[in-house]
């Protein structure tokens, strides 16, 4: 590592391994590599005069990249393309006369990018696939442990623990059809031309349309794609782009929203993100447990979101078949978009793997806030009795407000239903009164919906993708 130049923390501190080789040199330029060998391949079989022997040997060093040279000849050539063509001619001499017969740069630079983004979702297809399953068994764990709900962030008709992560989980299962479709949807740029015409291949092959046509498919074939695009100019479509970006900031919106809401837990003590035993919260006051894990989504989630602006942008400016005022930002702009995502679900998947959960806080404050939301019930046991709801509803409005004061102004407990049980117009008894305090009561149909989404959503994605489960979790650097 050269400490004295800039370093993206993309690569240093946050993405995998594995994301950072999918757009790493040596995959774009062995991929460059293929494309040519299958491009060669494909005009030996429909007649053109390139050699099996020529083939082997463009095979032979699909990976042996000199970089030194392609770096000397980009220097004096000023164009990357035909640096690596001469960098792989020096090595196949035989095959030198053959290699980019036909075709234009775009040719393996369009056709790589494609690859590399389907090989890119992919990944990101199993993540969010492991941080599914982290938060079906967090959910199912803890379907029935009833929980303060909140609407503005004000104590709200309780809801369960495990129901609220299946409303994480409902948003990353939207994200995960949207990351599907893309890859199912793509299709490889094929061997177009410099406007898209295939106007030099046609030349190739003496004016035969079919073998012009023939061409692409085998390409296709070769680089594992079901087909071509219809129509191009010299490049794929740049919504392309914008439409991976927009669903990669998709994820990068789902994972915030998780993140946001535990960071409100960690406040409330409820529940707090993973806590290593020599993990250290704050340089200043040693007693800190900050949620700095979700902090970090956050954080990467908003470069996400805001970096997918730039492919939109760009989709929008493209001068008709072909301007290069793409190149520069999908270079920074698309990479990026992966690494930040692909650390995300990293630090997401830790997260919802060791969530912990304080019960007898969250008791604590359903207590506190449960007989304000019992008051309804307590109205209608009263009337069943014979009271007038309407002087029952009074009644409370008064008591309620006085218990409000007692909490808010005097920071006592909640003496709500002292209160109720004191006064005759309900004539129900403390203990009456306290069987309305039990906080199954209030949570509807929540362990149910959580069964019932796990088993009738998320297993059935689990099961489908058991691979993605395999292995041990992509460890943090940081």
């Amino acid at each position: 590592m050269n400490r004295s130049i800039y370093e993206s923390p993309l690569s240093s501190r946050y993405a995998s391994d594995k994301m950072q080789y999918i757009f790493s040199p040596d995959k774009k330029f062995s991929t460059w590599r293929r494309l040519w060998t299958a491009l060669a391949r494909a005009e030996m079989e429909l007649g053109l005069p390139v050699t099996q022997e020529q083939v082997d040997e463009l095979e032979a060093h699909l990976t042996d990249i000199d970089y030194d040279l392609a770096a000397q000849k980009e220097r004096e050539l000023r164009h990357d393309v035909m640096a690596h063509i001469h960098t792989y001619g020096a090595q196949c001499p035989k095959a030198m006369p053959i290699i980019h017969l036909g075709a234009t740069s775009c040719y393996v630079g369009d056709n790589t990018d494609l690859i590399i983004m389907r090989e890119g979702l992919a990944l990101v297809r199993d993540k969010l696939v492991r941080v599914l399953s982290a938060l079906a068994r967090f959910a199912d764990k803890y379907k029935s442990l009833p929980t303060l709900g909140f609407t503005h962030f004000q104590a709200a008709q309780l809801v369960t623990v495990g129901k609220r992560a299946t409303l994480w989980m409902n948003e990353l299962l939207q994200d995960l059809d949207e990351v599907e479709y893309r890859i199912s949807s793509m299709k490889l740029l094929g061997c177009k031309g410099t406007t898209g015409t295939q106007a030099s291949f046609l030349e190739l092959f003496n004016g035969d349309h079919e073998k012009c046509k023939e061409l692409d498919r085998r390409i296709a074939r070769e680089m594992g794609f079901e087909g071509t695009v219809p129509v191009s100019g010299q490049t794929y479509s740049r919504k392309v782009d914008a439409s991976i970006l927009a669903t990669l900031s998709g994820i990068a919106q789902s994972a915030c929203k998780f993140a946001t809401d535990v960071r409100l837990l960690c406040h409330l003590k409820e529940v707090e993100e993973p806590f290593e035993a020599s993990q250290i919260g704050s340089s200043a006051m040693p007693y800190k447990r900050n949620p700095m894990r979700c902090e970090r989504i956050c954080s990467l989630a908003r470069y996400v979101i805001a970096d997918a602006a730039n492919p939109a942008y760009t989709s929008a400016t493209q001068w008709f078949e072909r301007t290069l005022d793409d190149s520069a930002n999908k270079r920074l702009s698309v990479p990026e978009a992966f690494l930040a995502v692909d650390a995300i679900l990293n630090i997401y998947e830790n997260v919802a793997s060791g969530l912990v959960v304080h019960e007898k806080v969250i008791e604590k404050h359903i207590l506190e806030e449960l007989p304000f939301m019992a008051s309804e019930n307590i109205m209608m046991d009263a009337v069943k009795r014979g009271g007038d709801r309407q002087q029952l509803h009074e009644r409370i409005r008064v008591h309620s407000q006085e218990a409000g004061r007692n909490v808010k102004d005097l920071g006592l407990t909640n003496n709500l239903i002292e209160l109720l049980a004191a006064d005759p117009m309900f004539g129900l008894s403390r203990e009456e009164l306290a069987a309305h305090m039990e906080p199954s009561r209030y949570i509807g149909r929540c362990p149910e919906q959580v069964t019932d989404f796990l088993n009738d959503c998320v297993r059935p994605v689990l099961e489908a993708n058991r691979a993605a489960l395999e292995g041990e979790a992509t460890e943090l650097k940081v």
